[in-house]
């Protein structure tokens, strides 16, 4: 994995306001947490972001973000700031997976409304918006394990070109414990979809989402608030796989976000067991 600098800017605002905070991965897949004035406006990219009452908000980058991105703070004074963020570019891999069932790479007329369901039902999960700020405790790793897959990668399955790989990939024995990274609500706990199989998303706060893939067994219910390091799932194998692990994604409104750069260096069964 390519480790890129946290980075911290500071923005002097006018009228001698205090100045705007931006602290996180000014990269594509990248969040950036943010801090301004109790009662600023923020917009991303023309996109209005929420803003808690402490000042409190996130942005964060796509895949294939352009290197130039804008933010615009308006005071609660009317003052406005419109600053120009530079995002770095990556290149991504190539992952070739083969030996999925064919149905499941191309799929039958029949599948397609189920589909089409699970797509609707993800987008639900993930459209809820409120003002809890789970996302501030910062994010823990929801599994250890060897890393069989990265974000971003272009998959090629069964020799057929596909999405991109959104998420980060973490190998393990069907069964393992799945942990939350952060205190959230639990928004969907879906038993079997087509592609991810047994799913769960919960909810960290201002449109920010952990999504769990490919589940063994589902721990919690929808609606239930969860506790960082507490267990929600079991690893397993269903949907579209070729061995049981886990697919740990992120979504800001809509935005695909890159988990591992949330987290630090994975720690190791052995060292987390002797603490």
């Amino acid at each position: 994995m390519r480790i890129f600098p946290l980075l911290l800017l500071l923005f002097s605002t006018l009228a001698g306001a205090a100045p705007v905070e931006l602290q996180g991965q000014f990269v594509q897949g990248g969040l950036v947490f943010g801090k301004t004035m109790p009662g600023a406006r923020v917009v991303h990219d023309g996109e209005p972001v929420l803003v808690s009452p402490q000042g409190d908000f996130l942005i964060g980058f796509n895949r294939d973000a352009p290197e130039q991105s804008e933010l615009v703070i308006v005071l609660p004074d009317g003052n406005k700031e419109v600053r120009k963020l530079q995002v770095a570019q990556r290149n991504y891999r190539i992952q070739r997976i083969d030996g999925l069932p064919e149905r499941k790479v191309t799929p039958r007329k029949e599948d397609q409304q189920r589909i089409k369901s699970d797509r609707e039902a993800v987008k639900k999960a993930r459209a809820r918006r409120d003002q809890r700020i789970d996302f501030l405790q910062g994010f823990a790793w929801p599994a250890q394990g060897r890393i069989s897959g990265v974000y971003g990668s272009q998959r090629i399955l069964n020799g057929k070109p596909k999405w991109p790989h959104y998420g980060v990939d973490i190998a393990g024995p069907v069964g393992k414990p799945v942990r939350a990274p952060a205190d959230g609500i639990v928004t969907l706990a879906h038993p079997d979809m087509f592609y991810s199989g047994a799913t769960l998303i919960m909810d960290h706060g201002h449109g920010l989402s952990s999504t769990f893939l490919h589940l063994h067994k589902i721990l919690v219910k929808e609606g239930q608030k969860v506790e960082k390091g507490q267990i929600v799932a079991e690893m397993g194998a269903s949907g579209r796989v070729t061995g049981p692990h886990l697919d740990w994604r992120m979504n800001l409104r809509g935005k695909r976000l890159d988990p591992q750069l949330l987290v630090g260096p994975m720690i190791s069964e052995k060292a987390e067991n002797t603490k």
